[in-house]
């Protein structure tokens, strides 16, 4: 019996649109809210910015002030290297994100960087203004990519 095709996320940050893949078929298209700043690749703590890149879910969190939530493994590899060339991070920094990284754990959260990017609900108190980073979606859609998602999924969030 073949395996089944690998399910993943797909974020067009431009299109405002998460996409929930299985091999190449689409298996559902859901609209999003970004960030104040998203049109800018998250560099640092508190820019307001969804990051760009290869990422994974790290961790779900079933009782998000967000309704629900899944965490992307913001910084990847990439993010820490241009984090230690410019003096971001420190080398031991640098190794605990790549470590996270190679393990498909969560990366360190809180460093110049960033981190705490998730896909989340609205919840009950959320500023229509946009998130602080994150991806957020109607609850109801939350619901189902959460009851869908595992940990380790693949997450490409495009600009």
């Amino acid at each position: 019996m073949p395996a089944a095709p690998e399910q993943r996320i797909v974020i067009a940050k431009q299109a405002r649109e998460l996409t929930l893949l299985s091999g190449a078929e689409v298996q559902q298209r859901y609209a999003i809210t970004l960030g104040r700043n998203s049109a800018q690749h998250k560099s640092l703590e508190g820019d307001a910015a969804t990051p760009i890149g290869d990422f994974y879910i790290c961790a779900k969190n079933p009782r998000s002030k967000h309704f629900l939530s899944l965490c992307i493994s913001y910084p990847n590899a990439q993010d820490a290297a241009r984090g230690l060339a410019e003096g971001l991070i420190d080398a031991e920094e640098y190794r605990q994100i790549i470590d996270a990284v190679g393990a498909r754990q969560m990366p360190p959260q809180h460093t110049a960087l960033g981190g705490e990017i998730y896909i989340h609900g609205r919840g009950t108190q959320f500023d229509s203004a946009g998130t602080r980073g994150c991806i957020a979606m109607e609850n109801a859609d939350m619901q189902k990519l959460y009851d869908l998602a595992s940990i380790g999924m693949p997450v490409t969030i495009t600009p």
